[in-house]
């Protein structure tokens, strides 16, 4: 199949929302569902990858700030995987911040070993890392409330977010069902 790589438009929202939301489903970011497309602070690169019938079937979103261009989204549709798109769009990303400027690109993503595995073949280097904690009453109904040391009256947390450092992994996974290592992946442009 044919695909067409080029500039995000407005009117790529709706498409683009539905390849982010069915890209992450089988992830540890399953439930990062967003109901618009959120913006990118100038100076930034919004591309979208199209299958032939004019579909948005992969994304990328990075922005730049001094020499650190950062990867906010990267999202294949799972129809669409293992056909190059991830690495077309991280090299136009590349060359962007390059032309830009910078002279790192970096990503954080969570604890997903094909994520994992396609940063470090596309030639990232893993370093700074910290945890992502969820404590969700769907799983434990005494999740949230651990997770908040002092509730204001009248609120009872039905869901909590948090970051934590690394250190406390061991003690946060005894505590908590959904614990994720954040990482960061960087190269040189």
């Amino acid at each position: 199949m044919n695909y067409t790589i080029r500039a995000y438009t407005p009117a790529d929202e709706n498409s683009w929302l539905r390849c982010r939301v069915l890209a992450f489903l089988d992830t540890a970011f399953y439930d990062s569902v967003v109901p618009a497309k959120p913006d990118i602070a100038a100076p930034g690169l919004e591309l979208v990858a199209l299958d032939g019938a004019g579909a948005v079937v992969a994304i990328l979103d990075a922005g730049i700030e001094g020499e650190l261009a950062t990867i906010d989204t990267i999202a294949v549709h799972p129809d669409h995987r293992r056909r190059g798109l991830g690495r077309q769009l991280l090299e136009r990303a590349r060359e962007w911040a390059r032309a830009a400027g910078a002279s790192t690109l970096d990503a954080w993503t969570r604890d997903d070993v094909d994520t994992l595995a396609w940063y470090r073949s596309s030639g990232f280097a893993e370093s700074d890392h910290y945890l992502h904690v969820y404590a969700f009453h769907y799983t434990d109904p005494a999740e949230p409330r651990r997770a908040v040391a002092e509730a204001r009256p009248g609120l009872r947390p039905i869901l909590v977010f948090a970051h934590a450092p690394l250190a406390d992994e061991q003690r946060l996974r005894g505590e908590f069902s959904r614990v994720h290592v954040d990482r960061r992946f960087s190269m040189p442009v």
